[in-house]
């Protein structure tokens, strides 16, 4: 049984920062795609086939042989490739046809709430009042990041489409959680990949989802490159070591609190395009990645009060982590990840 020490916080959390910056690096590399007449299907389908590809001879080797892990996981490596990867994706580019890229975020972003709701309605594990703190403060972070007064656009359907990312994205974090026999975080994401691009692949076939790419180099800092460095960069930074780095971090943070770390890809985003495209971070943006950071500490220590209550009398080392044992405490629950290309 996992235990909840044997991972430092600190290490958990450099790994959850470095998987939401690796997808937060999406958005710029996919907009200066999209500038040369990329449409969204074919840069996401391009960056979750590519990372799939890369992943495959790292994930051969993590199991070295031990395809009953696989055999045992192999119903959750599908949800996790159809709900976290491709479902998210779909649903994602589904609600910018009919809403602000800011809103459609928004809405996607709304997932660690609603693993706040699960956990209280699967396990009867009612959040802190600082947990609720956190949520609060951390939406309203959100909220000033993506700037979504700006040009809102609503309408039915992209809200409709954008709860099902926000699904998607919740199921990223529970499918993620450790298990007995689970695959390593290696070998799980690029699995789950894999099934994510052949099902990214055939919505393209059949019209689903549309493709549209050519040659045309892009712009990235001022520098004119081939295409192809931004595909690279999608695929090897954007989906194999974020995908990656995201199961690993849910499986030494849990599932709540790796939740609301991930909000941070959006402040990323936002970061990469000041840095490679000059777009300048308004002081409203800043204020909005300091009360998505206070959202996290606040996360964290309601999480860390809801731990010693349920423990009791136990010792602390002794508190099982729960995404190591999902059916057993009320600690935490394992059942794209979204992208930021806009």
């Amino acid at each position: 049984m996992t235990q909840r020490s044997s991972t430092p916080f600190a290490l958990g959390l450099l790994v959850a920062l470095l998987s939401a910056a690796s997808f937060g690096s999406s958005g710029t590399f996919g907009a200066a795609l999209l500038a040369t007449g990329w449409s969204p299907g074919a840069i996401v389908t391009a960056r979750i086939t590519g990372g799939a590809l890369l992943m495959l001879l790292p994930a051969l080797y993590a199991l070295r042989g031990r395809w009953y892990l696989l055999r045992r996981n192999a119903r959750t490596v599908v949800f996790y490739g159809l709900l976290a990867v491709a479902g998210c994706q779909l649903a994602y580019f589904s609600a910018v046809q009919h809403l602000s890229v800011g809103v459609a975020l928004l809405l996607e972003y709304l997932a660690p709430v609603l693993l706040v709701g699960w956990m209280w309605a699967r396990h009867g594990r009612r959040p802190t009042a600082l947990t609720l703190g956190g949520v609060l403060a951390a939406l309203v972070g959100l909220g000033l990041v993506l700037d979504v007064t700006s040009g809102a656009r609503i309408a039915p359907a992209g809200l409709f489409f954008g709860l099902l990312s926000a699904i998607g994205l919740m199921s990223y974090f529970l499918l993620s959680a450790d298990g007995e026999d689970a695959l390593p975080p290696i070998a799980y994401a690029g699995f789950g990949l894999a099934v994510g691009a052949v099902t990214l692949v055939v919505s393209g076939l059949v019209g689903v989802l549309p493709m549209t790419a050519n040659a045309a180099d892009v712009v990235l800092a001022g520098w004119q490159a081939p295409w192809w460095v931004a595909i690279v960069e999608l695929a090897v930074v954007a989906a194999a070591a974020a995908y990656a780095l995201g199961v690993a971090s849910v499986r030494m943070l849990g599932v709540t609190l790796s939740s609301f770390v991930g909000l941070s890809e959006v402040l990323f985003a936002v970061i990469f395009a000041w840095v490679l495209v000059g777009q300048a971070l308004a002081p409203v943006q800043v204020l909005g990645g300091l009360a998505i950071l206070l959202g996290v500490i606040l996360v964290k220590v309601g999480e860390s009060r809801l731990v010693t209550a349920a423990a009791g009398a136990q010792p602390a080392e002794l508190v099982p982590d729960a995404p190591a044992a999902p059916a057993g405490a009320p600690l935490e629950d394992g059942l794209g990840k979204a992208t930021t290309v806009h």
